[in-house]
């Protein structure tokens, strides 16, 4: 069950071997530096990784008045397959109140999801993250063999004095990127320089992806003539409330 799950502190090695095995990029963030791991039971099921963004002195900027260290990304979040359902979001909001505990200098923490190959965001949502971005994507690309890659990765190298991304051809995935924020603390939140989203938004942009694949939009849908003999179902979000919940043997408080 969910509720036997356990969340501890860990070790990077511990969670870039969980990111490596479950994570469907299969790379780690080397920004990462604060790991949640996943129990259940004595085995490790699933790693929460946070860290510096890529580009902090851009990041810091959406929240007035933001420390250094004010900040965190969530970098990378996998877990095994395996485990119960809504274990992802109720294991995310559980490492939310640890950080704010642990580390109150943290006021506010952002993810991305990546409507490229993954899906929208529906973890976050059930957290509480708040929408503050859509925008297509230009940054993961796709190389002539397949490989997929961050466009910085090829802007920052060099072979002879020119940059990779002149010299190797590759091209942006067809989808989007989306960015979430949440407050650690609450009175950060008029600080923002960017408005928030409503969820809807991710709909009407046509930006909706689950596991990897994009969902129809219920939008187009209604705008179709309705097909005699034939129906089906719509993927919709499902969000969870978080109650407070308290996993055996985790500190939540």
């Amino acid at each position: 069950m969910v509720k036997d799950l356990i969340i501890n502190l860990i070790d990077a090695k511990s969670a870039n071997a969980i990111v490596k095995r479950y994570h469907y990029s299969g790379k780690v963030v080397m920004n990462s530096n604060l790991h949640f791991g996943v129990f259940k039971g004595k085995a490790l099921m699933g790693a929460m990784s946070f860290g510096s963004p890529m580009d902090k002195n851009k990041a810091i900027g959406i929240v007035k008045n933001t420390e250094w260290g004010g900040m965190l990304e969530l970098n990378r979040m996998a877990f095994a397959p395996s485990l119960p359902k809504n274990a992802e979001s109720r294991c995310l909001a559980i490492a939310l109140r640890m950080i704010k505990k642990k580390y109150p200098h943290v006021k506010w923490i952002q993810t991305f999801a990546d409507c490229c190959q993954c899906g929208d965001g529906t973890i976050y949502r059930a957290v509480g993250f708040y929408l503050i971005a859509i925008k297509k994507n230009t940054s993961i690309r796709r190389l002539e063999n397949g490989r997929i890659v961050v466009k910085r990765s090829l802007d920052d190298k060099r072979i002879n004095g020119r940059y990779l991304s002149s010299i190797i051809k590759s091209e942006p995935i067809e989808g989007f990127q989306i960015k979430y924020i949440y407050f650690l603390d609450p009175e950060k939140q008029k600080d923002l320089t960017v408005p928030i989203l409503p969820y809807s938004e991710i709909e009407r942009r046509g930006a909706k992806m689950y596991l990897g694949k994009k969902c129809v939009s219920s939008l187009k849908v209604k705008q179709q003539p309705p097909q005699a003999g034939k129906g089906g179902a719509i993927p919709t979000d499902t969000l969870q409330q978080i109650n407070g919940e308290v996993f055996n043997g985790t500190q939540t408080t």
